[in-house]
C-alpha cells in the first residue's frame, strides 16, 4: 500500500514554482501523479486520453515511414510515449522548457519514464519550443525538416502559460512552424478549450488541411464526461 500523499519534487523556475506530487486516490484505488505550477494544476495522470490522442490523431495524418517527430512539452510523458508506440517513428525529440520536468523522467520519478529515457529513438531536449521555432531551428541534432510536430504546452491558443508564447499562435508564428515540416507534414495541437472558431481561420491561412477533433474522456471528479480538443493541420504535399 503506497502512502496517501507525497511531494516528489519542488523547484523554483522562471515561470513560477513547479511541483510533482503523487497521491493515492482511495475511490479509484490508483496512484495519481499531478503537476502544479504555483497554485494552478497543469496536468494529472487521471486525464491523459486527449494527450495520447494528440499523438494518435497527429501521426495518423502522416503518410510514409521512418518518421521524424518533434513533441513540444514533456509533461507526464503521455504524448511522447504514444508517439513511440507508432512503429513508423524513426526519431522523437521532446522539447521541454523546464529542466525539472526532464529530470523527473531521467530520475524515474514517473511511471513508465524508462519508456522514453531508454528508447534509442527518443531524445529529451531542454529548450523553449516557441523560441526555437522563432529562431528557425530545433537545433543541429534534430532532423530538419520533420514529418510531425505535436504540441501540448499551453492551456489553449488563448490561454497561454507565458505571454511570450502568444506570438506563436499568429499567422506569422505558425508559418515559421510550417517551414520546419516536410511537404505533407503535420502539426497537431492539444487544447483544453473547445475548437476556437477564431483560431481555425488562422490555421487555414497557413495549412492546406485543418481538422479540429473533440476528444471526450471520463471525468471521475464530476462523474460525467469532459472534452479537450486536438487540432490536426497538414501542409501541402
Amino acid at each position: 500500500m503506497s502512502a496517501r500523499f507525497e511531494e516528489l519534487d519542488w523547484r523554483e523556475t522562471p515561470m513560477g514554482e513547479i511541483s510533482l506530487r503523487r497521491r493515492r486516490d482511495p475511490a479509484l484505488d490508483v496512484d495519481v501523479y499531478e503537476v502544479k505550477l504555483g497554485d494552478e494544476f497543469l496536468m494529472s495522470s487521471l486525464f491523459t486520453v486527449a494527450e495520447i490522442a494528440l499523438a494518435d490523431l497527429g501521426l495518423a495524418a502522416v503518410d510514409g515511414d521512418r518518421l521524424d517527430v518533434v513533441v513540444g512539452g514533456l509533461g507526464l510523458g503521455c504524448t511522447a510515449r504514444a508517439a513511440l508506440a507508432d512503429a513508423r517513428v524513426r526519431t522523437s525529440t521532446v522539447v521541454e522548457a523546464l529542466p525539472a520536468v526532464v529530470d523527473w523522467h531521467r530520475r524515474g520519478l514517473l511511471p513508465y519514464a524508462a519508456d522514453l529515457v531508454d528508447d534509442p529513438r527518443s531524445r529529451l531536449l531542454e529548450g523553449d519550443f516557441f523560441a526555437l521555432v522563432a529562431a528557425g531551428s530545433f537545433g543541429p541534432e534534430v532532423p530538419d525538416p520533420v514529418h510531425a510536430v505535436l504540441l501540448d504546452v499551453d492551456h489553449s491558443p488563448r490561454h497561454v502559460l507565458h505571454p511570450s508564447h502568444a506570438a506563436f499562435y499568429t499567422e506569422d508564428g505558425l508559418r515559421r512552424l510550417a517551414a520546419r515540416l516536410h511537404p505533407g507534414g503535420v502539426f497537431a495541437l492539444w487544447s483544453d478549450d473547445p475548437p476556437d472558431q477564431e483560431f481555425l481561420p488562422v490555421l487555414r491561412q497557413v495549412f492546406a488541411a485543418v481538422d479540429a477533433h473533440v476528444v471526450p474522456f471520463a471525468n471521475p471528479f464530476t462523474g460525467g464526461e469532459s472534452t479537450n480538443s486536438v487540432y490536426v493541420c497538414r501542409t501541402l504535399g
